[in-house]
């Protein structure tokens, strides 16, 4: 049976237009939102009624709730909300302004809370439903220059944990989704923008972050169409994954930081156990 998709950032050259054709393949039907909706126009005349392009900025909530109202009155329904919105900013955890953070939280964190709010009663009023959060390998393994960035996703790691369990018995299932470096469009605005680290001294470090993510523009690794194969794939299995990471070198990163959590926990098991009053 066909599904009806509602997915949010609809970039040119990015993840959520790779989302959108790999379910358009299969065909289902798509909403795609995007913040200007016009560069997407002659990209969604190919799939005539089968797409709808919704203009929406994920951090108006009268805009997502315009959105998600029009996308079931639309298709009748939405059966898989892809919250692949969201954008990342390097500076120091001290150094990085607190307007520049709030932001990537807004964007980030509570935006998707915002979407995932609005589609949810549908999808419990029909006992069924996918939600799919797309968090980062930086969501798993916190990365130095990126640390809030990390933080943005580490939430979104946690809400969905606890959602996943909240939403079970309605029928709904929730998947979070790590891309490691993917060949999108995410990296080219980093050559751009100049460094505004606040501190002298975490200025090299950042440098450095920025300069890898401006080399590694156009040559990552990551394929945005087999990502999106891969969580199509990780939707069918029974029971789904709780979390899929993509890409080789975010797989291996994440394996890496994991064990290392685990040892250190292990490593410390005596000292652990003694905080308890005796027995």
């Amino acid at each position: 049976m066909s599904k009806r998709w509602f997915i949010t950032g609809g970039t040119p050259g990015g993840f959520g237009m790779a989302y959108a054709e790999v379910a358009l393949e299969a065909g289902d039907r798509v909403v795609l939102t995007a913040r200007r909706p016009a560069e997407l126009t002659s990209w969604a005349e190919q799939y005539g009624n089968r797409v709808l392009v919704v203009p929406m900025d994920v951090t108006d909530a009268e805009q997502v709730a315009r959105a998600v109202r029009t996308a079931e009155e639309h298709f009748g329904g939405i059966d898989v909300l892809v919250n692949n919105a969201g954008r990342g900013w390097y500076g120091s955890i001290e150094g990085m302004s607190e307007t520049s953070i709030r932001a990537m939280f807004e964007l980030n964190f509570f935006a998707v809370l915002s979407v995932t709010r609005a589609v949810l009663p549908g999808m419990r009023a029909r006992g069924s439903g996918w939600i799919v959060n797309v968090s980062s390998v930086a969501g798993l393994v916190a990365a130095v220059g990126f640390g809030y960035y990390s933080a943005t996703k580490y939430a979104i790691e946690a809400v969905t944990d606890a959602l996943r369990q909240e939403v079970a018995e309605h029928g709904i299932s929730v998947l979070a989704v790590e891309p490691g470096a993917f060949r999108t469009n995410a990296y080219a605005g980093f050559a751009e923008e100049p460094v505004a680290e606040a501190i002298p001294d975490y200025h090299d470090m950042v440098q450095q972050v920025r300069a890898a993510f401006v080399d590694m523009n156009g040559v990552q690794p990551g394929d945005p169409h087999r990502g999106a194969h891969a969580v199509i794939a990780a939707m069918t299995q029974d029971p789904p994954p709780r979390r899929l990471i993509l890409g080789n070198s975010g797989y291996d990163a994440v394996i890496d930081a994991l064990e290392q959590n685990l040892s250190d926990i292990r490593s410390n098991e005596t000292l652990s156990r003694s905080a308890d009053f005796p027995a």
